[in-house]
């Protein structure tokens, strides 16, 4: 039985066509996998149903009645709720208020606080998780802020849920939670509609895939008539082979960053580690574990971080951002919105900004040479954009990915740390950035790679650290690397590694 149908949905944005005539159905009481590569329309379809965008053209049945969603607060009157892949919330109102925002509850015309408390415990007690309800979202990670909306989405008693890349951010036990949840909403009668580039998550979830290129719908059918294959050819309209790290053959250079007893108060507790030239160095660890604090405290961006870290040889004073820089560091962030980038900046702006210095002349920039610069990695990391002038803010999340990585590519860094370097992004550009990467250490530079993707973190690395709790669990060489070896150190099973 149709729940919801999708009839002819067209949605232009200045220079872009983003979806081109899209229909078909989803079931009562399926998991729906709608997949695509950055770009393709899926998470511009999943915000049109939301209330976040009208479309041109076309129409939305549920139940087959239409679906008048002007804005977000009217879809869900209509029993439709979206976990977005770009997190949204007021990061000074605390976690209680953000779950809470759009039905504040009241008491003679103020906010009934003490009520609002327990509404916000009864959403995280959906989601078997407890957050200091009255701490400021600004100090939650990026992963516990994807589990307070996910609480937020569900509190809302939808019918209709999409979950836009909802494992992005969360740790392999918060993912397992997840997928316990969405088996226990499918008993429910509700309907989810699963915005994944992770594939074995959507063979294990859902029971029908729709896949999306270019704004097209190009088929929709039962998970049990396709493949992982299959999919990504209809994906990506071209092959996509598995690729085999080079730089793993090639012989390793000089020590380029060494740490030395990094700490910072109640994050991190004696870090210490080298790189060398032509390495990548994986950390892996759970959401909380310390892995984006050390990037963090190694770029400067702790000024309560002690130690000592070395570039080259040379110590490096700590919580400072333009020394780490001028001593050939880079760090691509996990949160590209906040660290990342610009949004309100173009493409082009937003490439260049890192070596403005090396594009200026008495204080003006030569645009020539930005905008060949630009057009470079444009073209090499497939961008996805109507021109260097669209703002940034109107791509894609993967897309937007694609721009924060060309940053730290066109300052050319000694050592470049990448922090979920694939997050949100597809199963094509994830090849082509897990090429770029191997390129990049195979000519010498020196990479950290931070992900929570443990497949991504042994394909890429030939060493993993492990952290738990702030401190180095173990360390595993590339002989013994397993996901079973990897997850007990992040467990705290073993003390160290066999």
């Amino acid at each position: 039985m149709s729940l919801l149908s999708f009839r002819s949905i067209t949605k232009r944005f200045p220079g872009v066509l983003a979806l081109d005539d899209v229909s078909f159905d989803i079931e009562l009481g399926h998991c729906h996998a709608l997949v695509g590569e950055n770009g393709a329309g899926k998470s511009t379809l999943g915000k049109i149903l939301a209330g976040v965008y009208t479309p041109d053209e076309g129409e939305i049945q549920l139940n087959g009645k239409p679906v008048h969603s002007p804005t977000p607060l009217a879809a869900r009157k209509q029993g439709i709720a979206m976990v977005h892949q770009e997190l949204a919330f007021c990061s000074n109102l605390s976690v209680a208020e953000n779950l809470c925002l759009g039905s504040l509850p009241r008491r003679a015309g103020f906010l009934d606080r003490r009520k609002m408390r327990q509404q916000a415990r009864e959403m995280l007690k959906q989601i078997e998780t407890e957050f200091d309800l009255d701490a400021p979202m600004s100090q939650l990670s990026t992963g516990q802020e994807q589990l307070v909306q996910i609480a937020a989405a569900l509190g809302t008693k939808a019918q209709v849920i999409v979950m836009d890349e909802p494992t992005s951010s969360l740790s392999i036990r918060e993912s397992q939670h997840l997928f316990d949840l969405l088996a226990k909403l499918k008993k429910r009668g509700i309907t989810v509609i699963y915005v994944s580039h992770r594939l074995e998550e959507i063979f294990k979830l859902c029971d029908a895939v729709t896949v999306l290129r270019d704004g097209r719908h190009v088929i929709t059918e039962p998970i049990a008539a396709t493949n992982p294959d299959r999919i990504i050819h209809q994906m990506v309209g071209r092959e996509v082979t598995q690729y085999t790290s080079q730089h793993l053959s090639c012989e390793l250079g000089e020590e380029l960053l060494r740490v030395e007893n990094l700490c910072s108060p109640g994050k991190l507790q004696n870090i210490s580690f080298t790189i060398r030239a032509g390495e990548i160095l994986g950390f892996a660890g759970l959401v909380g574990a310390g892995r984006s604090e050390v990037a963090q405290a190694i770029f400067g961006l702790d000024h309560a971080a002690t130690g000592k870290v070395f570039v080259r040889g040379k110590e490096l004073p700590l919580g400072s951002v333009t020394r780490a820089l001028r001593a050939g560091l880079g760090f691509l962030p996990e949160d590209r919105k906040r660290m990342g980038l610009v949004l309100m900046m173009n493409c082009r702006e937003n490439m260049s900004m890192a070596i403005l210095p090396r594009l200026s002349v008495s204080g003006f920039v030569k645009r020539r040479q930005e905008r060949a610069l630009a057009n470079r990695y444009v073209e090499q990391l497939r961008v996805k954009t109507a021109s260097l002038e669209t703002s940034t803010s109107s791509l894609s999340g993967g897309n937007q990915q694609k721009i924060a990585l060309a940053k730290w590519l066109a300052r050319e860094c000694a050592v470049l740390i990448v922090d979920e370097p694939t997050r949100g992004v597809d199963v094509g550009a994830k090849a082509e950035i897990h090429h770029l990467l191997d390129e990049l250490a195979s000519k010498g530079l020196g990479i950290i790679a931070i992900s929570s993707e443990l497949p991504e973190v042994m394909n890429l690395s030939r060493r993993i650290i492990v952290m738990r709790q702030g401190i180095i669990a173990g360390e595993l060489a590339r002989a013994d690397f397993s996901q079973p070896a990897l997850m007990r150190l992040m467990a705290g099973v073993e003390a160290k590694a066999a």
